[in-house]
């Protein structure tokens, strides 16, 4: 017998109503569940094996529920960004115009900063004081070869003092005034510096032609100079500190000794003036003095246990002298007070002359009794 031909046949139920129904039953399960759900002994939920069993068999199935609507997300990303690529584009070359010149300016403050590093971390031996210069102009001409620099008297800059990079000796000022100093190079004609070849110590003189590469003349010694061999200041004269790097030594077409200057090894835009004047300077004059001598012009000073027995025996002395003293007072006054009536009972010591008055010469005149002189 099918349904519609049973007693149900005429029955009606509306929809709304049953699924208001379902909803309500839903509910009344869902606070049963929550209601009834309760902790285990070990802390887990009532519930526990079933929710594993559920998960155990939904897991899968909605891994593979998931799937499409991950492949439909990839494809709209790729289709947006493709029909967006134009624009990105667009904005990424506004960015890269702007950033460039950022660029530009952080790679020359780079450069700036490691040679100010490299100035900065030069030292002397002996420390020489030195000052921080810029070149601000530049003047070469087929023999003359100077730098303005942007410091001058004010800062201590004197005629003679040497100009040094980082990679070694630059050249010498030759003038200064109050913010400015000009400093040939050692290329310049007008340069002459004395060098030590650093292997065998011999003797030369740097001499500045107009080409990049100085002259090395009257080196002293047969063989004391070898290709490759360093070149410092000797300081002979003393216009320099002695063993400042200048080159190295290598022979020329001409068949001459020419050096190679580390100078060159980069722009000379930023260097360092020593304030140098002479030798002078450099050492401590009471250094000079060997400890014997240094006890000749001023005593030593004397220890605490020294000062303390020389205070002891300064006092015992004045002790023994204040008593001497007082021993001869009582001797005197002793004597005194015995020989005082026999001095009395003699005839009265004759007063001596009045220097005031002239002495009356013998067989002169003697004064009347009772008259005048």
């Amino acid at each position: 017998m099918a349904f519609r031909d049973g007693p149900f046949e005429n029955l009606k139920v509306p929809l709304v109503w049953t699924a208001a129904v379902v909803v309500v039953v839903s509910i009344v399960a869902a606070g049963l569940l929550l209601v009834s759900d309760r902790k285990a002994v070990d802390g887990g939920s009532s519930y526990g094996a079933v929710r594993g069993a559920a998960d155990t068999v939904t897991g899968p199935v909605s891994g593979i529920l998931a799937a499409p609507v991950r492949w439909v997300g990839a494809v709209t990303d790729y289709v947006g960004g493709y029909f967006f690529a134009v624009s990105e584009n667009r904005k990424l070359k506004a960015e890269l115009a702007e950033l460039q010149p950022w660029r530009d300016q952080a790679i020359a403050l780079k450069n700036v900063n490691a040679r100010y590093e490299a100035l900065l971390g030069l030292r002397t031996e002996p420390p020489v004081p030195m000052i921080t210069a810029r070149a601000i102009s530049d003047a070469r001409g087929p023999f003359n070869r100077a730098k303005l620099l942007d410091v001058g008297t004010r800062r201590g800059v004197r005629i003679g003092n040497p100009v040094i990079n980082e990679h070694g000796l630059v050249g010498r000022v030759t003038g200064a005034t109050g913010g400015v100093s000009r400093m040939v190079l050692l290329t310049d004609v007008a340069s002459r510096t004395p060098v030590l070849v650093d292997r065998t110590d011999a003797r030369a003189l740097l001499t500045g032609d107009g080409s990049d590469n100085p002259r090395l003349e009257f080196v002293r010694g047969a063989g004391s100079v070898q290709p490759g061999d360093r070149i410092l200041s000797s300081g002979d004269g003393g216009g320099l500190p002695r063993g400042i790097p200048i080159g190295v030594a290598a022979k020329g077409i001409d068949g001459s000794w020419r050096v190679k200057l580390f100078s060159d090894r980069g722009a000379v835009d930023y260097v360092r003036v020593l304030l140098f004047q002479d030798f002078g300077q450099l050492v401590d004059p009471n250094a000079l003095n060997a400890p014997p001598l240094a006890g000749l012009g001023t005593a030593p000073e004397p220890s605490l246990e020294q000062a303390a027995a020389i205070a002891d025996v300064a006092a015992r002395r004045q002790a023994a002298a204040r008593a001497q003293a007082e021993r001869t007072r009582q001797a005197q006054a002793s004597q005194a007070a015995t020989a005082g009536p026999s001095v009395q009972r003699g005839p009265a010591p004759r007063a001596a002359p009045d220097q005031s008055t002239p002495e009356t010469p013998p067989g002169g005149p003697s004064p009347a009794p009772g008259g005048a002189a």
